[in-house]
């Protein structure tokens, strides 16, 4: 996951566009003759695009309290967080 990514995606896109995003992507995902590289980008792709949709609702949920900025910089440390545990 990239936050600077995250962000970007949060900013410009909203939740049914990028959940449409996943969808056209896991389907790729399932195309013959990927290599394991592209399969990877793909999956990093997907990660980005779900973590993009994780802070637009964190932002909808704070009823516009929260900016994609400090959503972001939150889920980030949740993710972190619950990778050291």
């Amino acid at each position: 996951m990239k936050l600077p990514i995250i962000k970007h995606l949060a900013e410009n896109f909203d939740e049914d566009y990028l959940l449409e995003t996943v969808e056209v992507l896991e389907s790729l995902s399932e195309a013959r003759g990927l290599k394991d590289e592209e399969l990877e980008v793909i999956g990093e792709l997907i990660s980005n695009s779900l973590g993009a949709i994780e802070v637009i609702n964190i932002v909808r949920d704070s009823d516009g309290k929260t900016d994609v900025r400090t959503a972001a910089s939150d889920f980030m440390k949740r993710v972190l967080g619950s990778i050291d545990k």
